[in-house]
């Protein structure tokens, strides 16, 4: 085997999450429906944890929506004639048709249309860890890039004009290339923007409204340009409402997926009827914007898994510290460690039994980014020796350690 194969081949999330127990599946569950393992739901966490913090921020309002809804919202939106193959089977309950939804903005905008808005209020940035429900064909599953199942960072912007839309569309693109640095992805390296289009002859897939596909298009495309981005365009793969930027990146196997995107609707404001209370006290039409941060959380670990090789930064690993006594006499200095670093929320655990020189193998093997030591020399000094992936960084003070690991996480280092 080739170097290039052999080192796609180690990368692979499906055999790194199976070998570092992050995800697995079930027949008994069902097809490209993920279990989460305790060591990837702390991935998960983390990041979802991340987005929403940083999210709320930069002014995004996050909310809670059902997984299910009439079969009626997804008629009105226009989803289920558009989506109809890719989504799970109607529920019949009390008489009436349910579905697992598999988008969120119909949601989000029932949300809105809860009571009126005024142009003040605008631009209204609704957001969610939306829950989503999807039926793939079973040959197009692999691992988490495609399931059935998947959690969307998913948000929806409420405009009052067109160059607010254009001005919240660039600041999305802002917070995705924030989101890309801190996982240490660089652009044209890592990942490339897709500016997706329409296709005005192809009425049966996307919404007739020749002016408004011009119009959204040229707007994106100078966008685009105006900050100075590279892109190609690809016709034929916008959304049924709108064009999009599609943020790209490719799996270790080399296959291309779309991990962040960002669409500008003119479709759902008059579907259901988005207004605002304007200065002169006029009900005038919003413009909408979809965009989604991070992705779904499923794509994204599948795409980190294989960019870190396994080996996440301090912040994102599910284990940040093995603490390993040399002998059983050491034990008890070692469970005192143990207590004060989880009383700082650092993930450690504490490993026994072998010989020392297998533990730190082992440690190795589950990418564990520091390993603590501590002998005879570090009881009596109330010291512990550190040692990164960088190599041995010496014996150290407990409260100095606790200092150096949180200022990594602080940071989200990588």
């Amino acid at each position: 085997m080739n170097e290039p194969a052999k080192d796609a081949e180690n990368r692979d999330h499906k055999k790194l999450g199976k070998e570092l127990d992050l995800f697995t599946f079930s027949d008994a569950v069902g097809k490209g429906l993920p279990l989460w393992t305790p060591k990837g739901s702390v991935i998960r966490r983390e990041l979802e944890r991340f987005i929403v913090d940083e999210e709320i921020r930069r002014g995004y309002l996050h909310v809670y929506t059902p997984d299910i809804a009439k079969l009626d919202l997804y008629k009105k939106s226009g989803h289920y004639p558009h989506y109809k193959d890719s989504m799970y089977a109607p529920i019949v309950i009390d008489d009436e048709e349910y579905m697992l939804r598999p988008m969120t903005c119909p949601h989000h905008f029932e949300l809105y249309l809860d009571k009126p808005h005024s142009y003040r209020e605008l631009p209204m940035r609704i957001a969610e860890l939306a829950k989503l429900y999807r039926y793939e064909q079973s040959g197009e599953l692999m691992g988490l890039q495609r399931v059935r199942t998947f959690c969307l960072a998913d948000a929806h912007i409420i405009c009052a004009t067109e160059e607010q839309a254009a001005d919240e569309i660039s600041k999305s693109l802002d917070l995705i290339e924030y989101v890309a640095g801190v996982f240490g992805l660089k652009q044209e390296t890592d990942y490339h923007f897709r500016l997706s289009l329409g296709d005005r002859n192809n009425t049966g897939k996307y919404y007739k409204n020749d002016a408004a596909w011009e119009k959204s298009e040229a707007l994106l495309r100078d966008l685009l340009k105006k900050r100075g981005e590279k892109f190609e365009e690809a016709k034929d793969d916008a959304a049924f409402y709108g064009p999009k930027i599609d943020v790209q990146m490719k799996n270790a196997n080399g296959k291309e997926d779309t991990a962040f995107t960002v669409q500008y609707d003119f479709c759902m404001p008059d579907r259901f009827d988005l207004t605002y209370v304007a200065t002169d006290g006029s009900k005038k039409r919003a413009f909408v914007v979809h965009r989604s941060s991070i992705g779904a959380i499923e794509r994204i670990v599948a795409f980190l898994i294989e960019h870190y090789a396994g080996a996440f930064p301090l912040w994102l690993s599910p284990v940040q510290v093995k603490l390993l006594p040399i002998s059983e006499k050491h034990a008890g200095y070692a469970k005192e460690i143990l207590e004060q670093l989880r009383a700082e929320n650092i993930r450690v655990e504490l490993a026994e039994g072998d010989s020392l020189g297998k533990r730190i193998r082992d440690a190795k093997m589950e990418k564990v980014p520091y390993v603590l030591v501590v002998g005879d020399a570090e009881v009596e000094a109330k010291t512990a020796t550190l040692e990164g992936r960088a190599g041995k960084v010496g014996a150290l003070p407990i409260a100095d350690i606790i200092v150096k690991l949180k200022e990594e996480i602080r940071t989200r280092a990588a």
